[in-house]
């Protein structure tokens, strides 16, 4: 048993060995992190302050995850024919007519194939040009779009830049697999240089290379080198989102670990949002790429104001280090240090010295079951996620009203966790939110395409559900393994996450021409 000396002060820690004896550890009680914050402050001004900035980390993490929704938007478009603009302007033709007369028709036909006709004879009639080049217009030979594309929209995308239409169509697809693999990839060395190097050296060296690549993004002059950066940004961004979350739940208190931990999710949100607005504003592909990229490296004022994690320190034998980063958090909230601070030291436990590898997931049969179950919920959560806000974009309305919509269902869904957590415990709510979920997407296969307020209404249900979801597993994927596991199963996880996600077929957001224009407006 421990000898109880009212916490901080001096005085024998006793702890019973094997044999039923007890040990002695020096002369006084050997201090953790979580002793220490509990007496200098568990969520004082220093978290505050560290919290708020690193929040900024997860903000910035929004526009690489989903940007596609606005970098990569297909807009309405038609074969670039030499010679219709200057017959609709001869003939006076609205945009209809003009569709009407010089397109093969709607879909992918109207969109990939154009009429081998020399539209500059002037031969050609007003009323209807088709009429003396063959008794049925539809009997005109098609050929390719071998002069490029018209696309109607206002701003532009990589996919009206390098036409990545028709049978290039699938590139999008790739461009947004790149990032997913990054994901894949860095999660395979980020933890390791976090664990190697400390999770400051890793926040910052993410960071910078994560604006850098999407900078250069931004100035790519071709599709090859924009994938290569896209990749190289997916290498490193979800690493640093990662750093942050690690280093903001090291420097709190065990009480308001959870807390933090949700709040640092929700400002992913706000970056969702400001994203809406920053695309509404900027519909040009590169200026948005390079607006949300500039920002990311005021974020390296991380050096000066983000100390070391003190419990990776510890881990390190680097005492002297955390024990200053430490008296400085005491003074940042105003606190004086406890007195034996000098004997803070890693926390002890027997498993903690065990060597965890992947295979101790599936030793025995309640820990097989818990890792199946969650790797399922994470690769159904995942993709769900990503599907749905996907989707917005594609539901005939405004895209830019239609994916702020589906972001703002995500605070409401953060409450819900808060409130709801300690009161129903995690399985009912991860259950039911899960059905609702489900429920929403099963829904969504029968809305008619003319009810595009209807589709985002349970679009956001979903998002909502899906939402509340994915942050329970979280939760839950700590909770339930044993410590000297749950240090090797975060690779593991994100490993499978990634993996599932890049073979995610993402849908990009069309919209017509009449909803670009009105967007403008």
């Amino acid at each position: 048993m421990e000898q109880d000396c009212g916490g901080l002060c001096e005085g024998t820690q006793m702890i019973n060995n094997d044999d039923g004896q007890s040990d002695v550890h020096g002369g006084s009680v050997m201090l953790t992190v979580d002793d220490v914050l509990e007496q200098v402050g568990e969520f004082g001004w220093f978290q505050k302050q560290t919290f708020l900035i690193l929040c900024l980390l997860s903000a910035a993490f929004a526009p690489i995850y989903v940007g596609i929704v606005f970098l990569a938007f297909t807009p309405d478009h038609r074969c670039r024919s030499p010679g219709v603009a200057e017959l609709s302007r001869r003939c006076g033709w609205s945009l209809a007519e003009e569709l009407n007369y010089t397109v093969p028709g709607p879909g992918p036909e109207g969109q990939c194939l154009r009429y081998e006709v020399d539209w500059n004879q002037s031969a050609l009639s007003c009323l209807d040009p088709l009429a003396g080049l063959a008794a049925n217009g539809s009997a005109l030979p098609l050929g390719p779009c071998v002069q490029g594309w018209v696309y109607d929209t206002p701003g532009s995308s990589i996919v009206t830049e390098f036409n990545l239409v028709c049978d290039d169509s699938w590139k999008v697809d790739l461009f947004q697999s790149c990032v997913n693999l990054g994901f894949f990839l860095g999660s395979l060395g980020v933890g390791y240089i976090a664990d190697r190097f400390g999770r400051k050296v890793c926040l910052l060296a993410t960071t910078i290379t994560c604006a850098v690549s999407g900078v250069l993004m931004a100035v790519a002059p071709d599709y090859t080198s924009l994938l290569l950066f896209r990749l190289v940004q997916g290498l490193v961004s979800k690493g640093s989102w990662t750093a942050g979350y690690t280093l903001i739940t090291e420097f709190v208190g065990l009480g308001y670990r959870r807390t933090v931990a949700i709040l640092y999710q929700m400002a992913f949100t706000i970056g969702l949002v400001l994203l809406s607005g920053l695309a509404y504003i900027l519909p040009h592909w590169r200026w948005l790429q390079l607006a949300v990229s500039l920002p990311i490296f005021l974020l390296l004022f991380c050096y000066w104001f983000v100390p070391e994690s003190p419990r990776w320190l510890l881990s390190q034998k680097r005492n002297t280090e955390a024990i200053k980063i430490m008296d400085h958090i005491a003074q940042k909230n105003g606190k004086l240090p406890p007195a034996d601070l000098k004997m803070l030291s890693v926390e002890e436990d027997v498993t903690e010295k065990l060597s965890p590898s992947f295979t101790d997931l599936f030793r025995t049969p309640i820990l097989r079951k818990y890792t199946f179950i969650l790797m399922y919920l994470w690769f159904t959560s995942s993709v769900v996620y990503q599907g749905l806000i996907m989707h917005v974009g594609a539901t005939g309305g405004n895209l830019y009203l239609d994916f702020l919509y589906s972001a703002l269902v995500e605070f409401p869904a953060a409450f819900i966790i808060l409130v709801t957590i300690d009161r129903f415990g995690r399985r009912y709510p991860l259950a039911t939110f899960n059905l609702v979920t489900g429920l929403a997407c099963f829904l969504m296969i029968f809305i008619p395409h003319d009810l595009p307020w209807l589709n985002i209404t349970i679009a956001c249900v979903g998002r909502m559900g899906i939402t509340i979801g994915f942050q329970m597993v979280c939760l839950v994927n700590a909770e339930l393994f044993p410590t000297f596991i749950r240090k090797a199963k975060p690779k593991e996880r994100k490993i499978y996450l990634q993996v599932q996600t890049s073979e995610l077929n993402t849908q990009v957001p069309e919209r017509d021409a009449s909803q670009g224009n009105a967007q403008q407006e």
